[in-house]
């Protein structure tokens, strides 16, 4: 059958967006042979090396595999523009990411079932759900899954300062764990290795070959790289139909039961837009006609900023390994704080920003130095996504609004700080010979350096929040308020952003979205999982 008598003929669910969750939700739906599954994606497979080869991921930040979006002038960044790096390639940011796999902590998902209404976004469900993802070959915990479409494990041989950095982290009163996502994910902080999503060849593991790949085989499950989704169509408050562009044609195909936009943070509060949802004002504005009146939409955009960086030189030159990133911690700024706020990463290479790196004349070989990247978890600033225009191709206005909020600005100094003194513990002496940047500056320079080098973690998520209140666009089902037959199932959803790397918690609600669309479709309750065979976990 041709794409295009397929398109005429529709499908029982459109999902919009092969990314980190999109995917997710397409694997787990076509395990039932009688539910026609259409996945839509504006990249391309991703099948290069940048993809594949976990130390090289950086190269695939603003590429073509990258939407390259960038924030509008920051005052809190001195008025730098902030790239905002969104996966544009089959498996979105779980295949152009640093493969840090971080399920976050328990207060988030508690909070999740808090604002919902729904106990099954919770931590114990949340466990759960995360157990079945996984395929754990790391130490042996009760709260980790094994046999799942993920494989989860800990750096092969990472770098030495990594056990420098573990013992460094405990000088700080920062305990070093073996598993950050085992009991760790209900404590006060901890130190360790970082999980990583990688086979074991060596190669990454994306949400696209882990869930979708298997499945390409089967009739029920249509797959199209290079189409660009435009607009929702609604008819009498039901999404019926999706309008994409897919070489350099405009099609229309229907979904029986629903619509899943999958988007990422950015892009799904763009659709939604343009398909007459949103505020009504600012959809007015463009000559939009207003199908839904949700001002929520676009609103509380949440991302997690890391500062480029506190950075030191090897006294023997290292050269990356395993994916580049192979130590993280979490930590507090404040004591009285009921989960951490901080998560510095490991940089296998001197990382600077547009500013600091000229300013500091870091070295460019990665071999040469490493940096703690101070990284901050439950960011107070908050931003929006707006539209230009009507026209799919008319850009958005991204206001980021990074560390507008003083509280931001404080909790990071703090994590500054005690990333320096790490650098110069005595446990890091036989790896550092100096710090390169920042330096002991002055606290209105230490600010100003903040100010500078300050970027995104790449976590932009929040934008179509999860919830039952005015701002709310979806519900605990991840409904859109006041439509049936369309859901969205990525990080957007998210009331606040989870307290880590947000990949896995992206995952987590691909896979919550199939389960509640395999509810309403009377499928089994528990899809099986695909495996790279084709057959089923």
């Amino acid at each position: 059958m041709s794409d295009a008598t397929a398109f005429r003929e529709g499908f029982d669910i459109v999902i919009c967006g092969g990314g980190a969750a999109g995917c997710v939700v397409a694997g787990r739906l076509a395990a039932d042979p009688h539910v026609k599954v259409l996945l839509l994606e504006a990249g391309d497979e991703g099948d290069v090396e940048e993809v594949r080869n976990p130390r090289i991921w950086m190269r695939n930040i603003a590429s073509e595999r990258d939407w390259d979006f960038r924030s509008e002038p920051c005052a809190g960044l001195n008025g730098r523009r902030a790239p905002l790096p969104m996966g544009r390639v089959m498996g979105g940011g779980s295949a152009i990411n640093g493969l840090v796999w971080a399920r976050g902590h328990k207060s988030d998902f508690d909070l999740w079932a808090a604002e919902s209404g729904d106990d099954g976004w919770g931590y114990e469900a949340a466990v759960a759900i995360y157990k079945r993802i996984e395929d754990w070959d790391g130490p042996a915990s009760s709260l980790r899954g094994t046999g799942g479409p993920m494989r989860i494990t800990l750096p092969d041989n990472p770098v030495p300062v990594v056990h420098g950095l573990l013992d460094a982290a405990q000088e700080q009163g920062i305990p070093k764990v073996a598993d950050h996502n085992a009991e760790a994910v209900a404590s006060d902080g901890c130190a360790a290795i970082a999980n990583v999503n990688i086979a074991r060849d060596g190669s990454r593991i994306t949400t696209a070959s882990a869930y979708v790949a298997p499945r390409r085989h089967q009739q029920n499950l249509t797959v199209v790289t290079g189409a660009r989704v435009r607009r929702v169509l609604i008819e009498n408050a039901r999404a019926t139909a999706v309008e994409f562009d897919h070489a350099g044609t405009v099609h229309r195909v229907r979904a029986r039961h629903e619509v899943v936009l999958s988007l990422g943070a950015i892009n799904t509060a763009k659709v939604l837009m343009q398909s007459g949802i949103g505020d009504a004002t600012h959809l007015g504005s463009h000559g939009i006609a207003v199908m839904q009146h949700l001002p929520g939409v676009g609103q509380n955009l949440q991302d997690h900023i890391l500062v480029a960086g506190c950075v030191f030189e090897y006294r023997t030159p290292e050269p990356p390994r395993n994916n580049s990133a192979e130590f993280t911690f979490f930590c507090k700024s404040d004591p009285s704080l009921p989960a951490p706020d901080l998560q510095p990463m490991l940089e296998e290479c001197a990382f600077g920003s547009e500013i600091t790196r000229p300013a500091y004349d870091l070295p460019v070989d990665p071999a040469q130095a490493f940096t703690l990247a101070p990284g901050l978890l439950r960011p107070k600033s908050r931003g929006q996504v707006l539209l230009t225009g009507p026209g799919p191709a008319d850009p958005l206005r991204i206001d980021a609004n990074f560390l507008s909020a003083e509280e931001d600005v404080k909790a990071l100094l703090r994590c500054i700080e005690i990333c320096r003194a790490m650098g110069h513990s005595e446990a890091l002496r036989p790896f550092v010979k100096r710090e390169l940047m920042p330096g002991p500056l002055a606290p209105d320079e230490m600010v100003n350096f903040l100010r500078n080098a300050a970027g995104t973690y790449f976590h932009a998520t929040c934008t179509a929040r999860m919830g039952r209140d005015p701002m709310a666009v979806v519900d605990g089902s991840l409904k859109v308020h006041g439509i049936e037959g369309l859901r969205v199932a990525d990080g957007s959803i998210m009331p606040a952003i989870a307290g880590g790397n947000t990949l896995a918690p992206c995952v987590l609600i691909g896979e919550r979205a199939a389960e509640l669309i395999a509810r309403d479709l009377a499928l089994p309750h528990s899809l099986p999982a695909p495996k790279r065979d084709g057959t089923t976990a």
